[in-house]
């Protein structure tokens, strides 16, 4: 029997998403609108509206519908907004910041995540994103500073330099800390120098190159 998307979408937000104290109505119904199964790869399509990160390939995970409303409801994007994506992966998330903001900067260090996610992107009709293929823990560079930036991979630490893309009032959402115990953290640029922290819930994500704790030796 062919699955029907559209309630499974529907199902997604109403009883996942919302549940999960996600009730900005415009971030949910920018999860309603964009098609999540097109965003899968083609053997988890009937996968794509589970409560589950789903596998990208090169150890990365599509984050669960869950997560990503959180991620999204946080970063409280307004139409004006320039942000800043690290880690496009399937570029489903890169389509819901890209509709809720004027402009999106997403960058992956996997130039075949890049590639397919510009398919994705384009056949969605996504106008307003621009996707870069380069590591954005140590060497990556953007031009301009975001509103806000947000990373779809875990860190061990928030790298300093991450800071300093930020226009004063900007937001930096991370996950960070050691798995299985990470949290998501709300990073808010006060000016001169000053940053608030907020921590806003715990979650599990695979670590971006890079950025994972240093290794530990036992004797």
């Amino acid at each position: 029997m062919a699955m029907n998307f559209e309630q499974a979408r529907t199902n997604m937000v109403e009883n996942q998403v919302r549940p999960w104290e996600v009730l900005d109505g415009r971030v949910l119904d920018m999860l309603g609108r964009v098609r999540r199964e097109d965003f899968v790869v083609a053997e988890h399509r009937q996968l794509a509206f589970a409560d589950l990160c789903l596998p990208l390939g090169h150890g990365e995970v599509m984050m669960k519908p869950v997560l990503e409303g959180r991620v999204l409801q946080a970063l409280n994007l307004q139409s004006t907004d320039r942000v800043l994506e690290i880690g496009t992966g399937s570029g489903f998330l890169t389509a819901c910041l890209a509709g809720l903001s004027a402009e999106v900067v997403s960058v992956d260090i996997h130039a075949d995540f890049t590639a397919t996610a510009g398919q994705r992107l384009a056949a969605a009709g996504v106008t307003n994103a621009q996707l870069h293929t380069g590591e954005a823990v140590r060497s990556w560079q953007p031009d301009g500073l975001f509103d806000a930036v947000v990373a779809t991979g875990a860190v061990a630490e928030t790298p300093a330099r991450w800071l300093g893309w930020l226009k004063p009032g900007g937001r930096l959402l991370v996950i960070r800390g050691e798995s299985p115990a990470q949290q998501a953290v709300l990073v808010t640029h006060e000016g001169e120098g000053r940053q608030r922290e907020e921590n806003l819930f715990e979650t599990d994500l695979p670590y971006l190159v890079h950025a994972a704790p240093a290794a530990r030796f036992v004797f």
